[in-house]
């Protein structure tokens, strides 16, 4: 308890407007010692008039009697009540000078580590981030999108995307993923050629249009997405099942649950996939099989310790 309170008063010691609150409350308790003594009263309702002095209120009930006590009234309002407005003025200042660095993506927090790295500006991004947020994992955001338009507990750095300077702030060799998702596929090819060189073994992934520059985008060892063969595909599918499209919404939904990749290991090396649906306690969706997706509906591929399964688990 006393490590505590020894540690709380250091801290306001060390801050401005703490200095002067504490400043201000030794020339109100000196004042009301004074006042006391001169005027011949109790402590307690010395003490009373001078917090009525310093707050300016002054009810007039307690007045000083002599020249003394007028000499002391003198340096208390002189003292406490510039002293008390100071700390005010200064904590305030300190409160909405914070809150537009924070509205102008100007104060960041430091990277910790483990975070997910959004880089883009695409109108995807913020519902992406919205329910990356809400899902309790940490997200830093490099975009030219207000400030306004993310969670309050999002670090964002406002900054051209496909500067790496912003790219740099971002801290991406640090992060536990990394997502791409700019306004059209040459912004995407940028920033992703940026992430490549900053943080080449961190998990990448970019969303582009055109499936030339998902191969591309490949290439440099990034997985990537083509936005219109993902929405091509949805609708075929929910065509020939009506239900198919809330399916998949279901599945990309993270409340009750979350998609995973597991690493299949040495334990499931050998075995079918069939085996790994029966071993794990959600549902295997599929598996990453020789560099590629796998269902296993049409076949029951072997699988190998490096190869990932994909896993709706229950959270909890």
């Amino acid at each position: 308890m006393l490590t505590t309170i020894t540690l709380l008063a250091s801290k306001v010691v060390r801050s401005q407007p703490g200095r002067l609150v504490v400043l201000g409350v030794v020339c109100l308790f000196a004042g009301a010692v004074a006042f006391a003594a001169t005027q011949h009263l109790a402590f307690g309702t010395a003490l009373y008039w001078a917090i009525t002095t310093a707050t300016t209120v002054g009810y007039g009930d307690v007045t000083p009697k002599n020249s003394a006590g007028r000499v002391v009234a003198s340096l208390v309002m002189l003292t406490t009540i510039p002293l008390f407005a100071s700390a005010f003025a200064t904590f305030a200042g300190v409160v909405a000078s914070a809150r537009l660095r924070r509205l102008l993506g100007m104060e960041r927090r430091e990277a910790r580590g483990g975070e997910i790295v959004v880089i883009g500006s695409h109108p995807a991004v913020p519902p992406a981030v919205a329910e990356l947020a809400a899902a309790g994992r940490d997200v830093v955001v490099v975009t030219t999108a207000d400030r306004s338009s993310f969670p309050d507990d999002v670090d964002v750095v406002t900054g051209d995307p496909t500067s790496e300077a912003a790219v740099r702030r971002a801290r991406p060799e640090r992060a536990a993923q990394v997502l791409v998702a700019g306004q059209d596929d040459a912004s995407v090819l940028v920033s992703a050629v940026l992430v490549h060189q900053l943080a080449p073994g961190v998990p990448a992934i970019a969303i582009a249009t055109s499936p030339h520059v998902c191969a591309a985008l490949r290439d440099l060892g990034l997985d990537a997405v083509s936005g219109d063969e993902l929405l091509a595909h949805t609708v075929a599918k929910s065509m020939e099942a009506p239900h198919a499209g809330e399916l998949l919404l279901r599945i990309l939904d993270s409340e009750g649950f979350r998609l995973k990749e597991l690493e299949v290991g040495e334990e499931g090396a050998g075995r079918p996939l069939s085996a790994a649906r029966v071993r794990e306690r959600g549902v295997v969706l599929g598996a990453v099989h020789a560099g590629r997706v796998v269902m296993g509906v049409v076949d029951d591929p072997l699988l190998e310790a490096a190869d990932r399964l994909l896993v709706l688990d229950p959270e909890g």
